[in-house]
Order: C-alpha cells, then structure tokens, then sequence
C-alpha cells in the first residue's frame, strides 16, 4: 500500500486492516482538547488492556466480537457484526477511575473512545435493538442514523452515533455546527469522524468551515481515516458507487447536545421528509 501524506491537520490517516493500532488521536491533535481515540484491531484470543483514568471510556465494537472484563464488570461475547455496515453497534461504558481488559473472541475492531468526566455512572452495556435505527434527510442526503449515546442523560462526557450514508449522498447535511456555548439555541462540542468505506477503496470528501472562513478546509476520508472537526460547520459527501460509515465522537465542558445549522443551507431541509436533521 502506498503512503498517502496527511495534507491537513484536520486528517488522520488510518493504517491498512491487520495493523494492531489502525488510528489514534489524543487531546492536542488538530486543535482536540478533549477526546482520545483509538481504533484496534485484534486477531481471536488477543488482548489489549488499559486504565480510564479520569475519563469515561466507551468500547464500541466496529466488527466481530470481544470479551470484556473490568474493575466494574465483566462481558461475554459482545458485538458479532461482520462489518460496520452490517447490523447494530454494540458497545460497553465504563466510568472513570477503572482498569480494563478487552479480549477478541473472533477477529475484531474495536474502537476505544475516551473524555474527561468527573461524574461516575455505572458500568453498562449498551445494545441498540435494530427498531432504533432510522432514516435522516431526503433525496441526495438520506443516510441512516443508529445511536450509541445521543441523549444529554446518556453519558457524562461523549456523545457517540454511526452514521451509514448511501451512495453518491450527502451527510451531515445541511452544513452545522457546535462550537458556540450558547444554549438552548447551541452547545460546545468538538467532534471526530472515524471513517470506514464498502468497497474499501471508497472515499467521502468532507468540508469543514468557519463563517468568517478563518478555517475552510476540504479533505478526502479514506476507509480507516479520521477527520477532526474542533470547531466550524461541518458537511460531506460519499463518493458514488461506494458505502461510507462513520462513527462520530463528541465531547464538550457540559454534557448537551445542540446544533445550529448554516443559514445559507438551512432552507435545503425544509421540505425533507424526515423531521430529525443533525449529523
């Protein structure tokens, strides 16, 4: 496989499937300041370990399956989807000041999502039956939403969705943002979208911008790529012929979740649909 150069701070480039560590960023990355990611894969009977320290940690199985064992409790055979694109996510929450080990019961991906939090929450699995699942958006920018931990309760510090837009779609459409402390109307959240493409040679362009355009940058997502989005509106686009999944992880100083969207695309949605417009 070639080298890509990353042209931007805003992309992480991924390593090819089979490498151990596939991607990571920690707070300092492209302006981060507040999540940590890391994305393993993991042949059958390996091991990772680690500590949540002061952050509360989400394991979210991408594909396959794995067994958890934690200072907060244990799991057995979690996940079991082929592919990102195939099924529901699964996930387990773990709170601060905990160790825990993940072991592959079947070749596996797991992403390890982490931010700091000083409230502790029980231990949990988290398994969205397949009925939550819906459609956002019409047209061109349908995409299919299941979420992991979307509501202001859910969680402390992260916010986590899978997005799975369709061929030649737009997603994350119209172009919004939160990164203003302005609530009700908006809250301050920075973002990351971990990318995963069918057929793996697919890609999505994504465009992130400011109003005042200090920051406006396009770059192309590869399957296993990141792109880093600390403030700005935010919009991109699946190349045709290709499926693109994306996880997305967010975290902010409070736990709430609101968007406003750019008003010189707002009006593109009013007539979709779908009445639930977001990521």
């Amino acid at each position: 496989m070639t080298e890509r150069p990353a042209p931007s701070r805003l992309l992480v480039r991924g390593k090819p499937e089979g490498s151990g560590e596939r991607v990571r960023v920690a707070p300092g990355d492209g302006d981060m300041q507040r999540i940590s990611f890391r994305v393993l894969d993991l042949a059958a009977g390996e091991s990772t370990q680690g500590m949540t320290g002061m952050t509360e940690t989400v394991l979210v199985v991408v594909s396959g399956s794995m067994h958890v064992a934690s200072s907060d409790g244990s799991w057995e055979n979690v996940g079991g989807r082929p592919d990102p694109f195939s099924g529901q996510p699964v996930a387990i929450y773990l709170p601060p000041g905990g160790s825990y080990e993940v072991t592959a019961a079947s070749p596996l991906e797991v992403a390890i999502c982490a931010a700091p939090s000083k409230e502790h929450r029980p231990a949990r699995l988290i398994a969205p039956p397949a009925s939550d699942e819906y459609a956002r958006g019409d047209g061109h920018a349908q995409r299919r939403i299941r979420d992991i931990l979307m509501k202001d309760d859910d969680a402390s510090a992260l916010f986590l969705t899978e997005v799975v837009t369709l061929p030649g779609n737009w997603s994350s459409y119209p172009p919004h943002k939160h990164d203003t402390d302005d609530l009700p109307r908006e809250s301050e959240l920075e973002e990351l979208y971990y990318y995963r493409a069918a057929p793996s040679a697919g890609f999505a362009f994504q465009r992130i911008y400011t109003a005042d355009r200090s920051l406006d940058e396009t770059v192309t997502a590869h399957d296993g790529d990141v792109v880093l989005v600390p403030r700005g509106y935010h919009v991109c686009a699946a190349a045709a012929g290709y499926w693109i999944y994306y996880l997305n992880v967010l975290a902010g100083p409070k736990h709430v979740y609101r968007m406003s969207f750019d008003p010189d695309h707002e009006w593109v949605k009013a007539n979709w649909s779908w009445s639930s417009v977001s990521s």
